[in-house]
């Protein structure tokens, strides 16, 4: 993947304080984030080469890199125009990306379908998308879009049409941002100019960005699975595992608490 190319100054990409642990997690993100987008140089042409370079290993231990400073990032509101699934849903999927970043249009059409359709339907699973441009004024201006988009409701419709097969292609300039909010459905479009180039849109997208620079990302998507840092369009089958395997956490720790309640309880009527 190209190196980030944002024009918000380097000062601005130190990793912020959340906790001790996360000056780790921030460090080992920023390796495994780059190793997961990078390009192959091996010069092999066999696809077991060109999958290793594209995605980066992880476990499915449901305790193995969990940070819970980095748990604490869900924003879990209701209003939050940029997000799908339950706020009370027991884990929280937060996606860092670009509509420029080819691997993110990859995860979009590819996984986050089949994610929705097993997980967000039946209430396990939220997904929290966070604006991540790192790619250059382009990439800027299709963040403050998508978020003018979700103002009206159409955020992830404008997600869908910015991120269909070749959109990216055809670039992100105004005429063009128009015709995706057009086809997304957004019914204002005088409001939506207005609000892409408006200091909500800015302040809301470069809060995204800080953020994402703050938990030690360097390359999009980068993800947060209940904690767990995960960088790279992953296959289907290991964000199942990876949701599954928080849900179950998830299930534990409610059924600890319930039963630590009920055990209080008998003592206080016992006594």
């Amino acid at each position: 993947m190209p190196k980030s190319q944002s024009s918000r100054t380097p000062s601005s990409r130190k990793p912020l304080i959340y906790g001790a642990g996360v000056v780790l997690a921030a460090a080992l993100l920023g390796y495994v984030s780059y190793r997961a987008t990078a390009p192959d140089r091996s010069g092999s042409s066999s696809s077991s080469s060109s999958s290793s370079s594209s995605v980066a290993e992880v476990t499915t231990d449901p305790d193995a890199g969990v940070y819970p400073e980095l748990e604490k990032l869900a924003r879990r509101d209701a209003g939050d125009k940029l997000a799908q699934g339950r706020e009370d849903a027991p884990v929280v999927l937060i996606e860092y990306a670009d509509f420029k970043c080819g691997y993110c249009g990859k995860f979009a059409r590819d996984t986050e379908p089949a994610l929705v359709k097993k997980y967000v339907d039946n209430g396990t699973l939220r997904i929290e998308w966070r604006n991540f441009p790192i790619f250059g004024a382009e990439s800027e201006a299709v963040a403050r879009a998508a978020w003018a988009a979700g103002q009206q409701s159409r955020f992830w419709q404008f997600h869908r049409a910015a991120y269909a097969e070749g959109a990216k292609e055809k670039g992100f300039g105004k005429d063009r941002l128009k015709a995706l909010a057009q086809q997304a459905g957004v019914a204002d479009l005088d409001r939506f100019a207005r609000d892409m180039d408006g200091s909500a849109a800015a302040t809301a997208v470069a809060k995204d960005q800080e953020q994402g620079y703050g938990i030690g990302a360097t390359s999009t998507p980068t993800f947060l699975i209940n904690g767990r840092p995960v960088a790279g369009a992953q296959p289907v089958e290991t964000f199942t595992q990876l949701i599954e395997a928080a849900a179950e956490k998830a299930r534990e720790t409610e059924d600890t608490k319930n039963g630590e309640g009920a055990e209080g309880a008998a003592e206080g009527s016992a006594k």
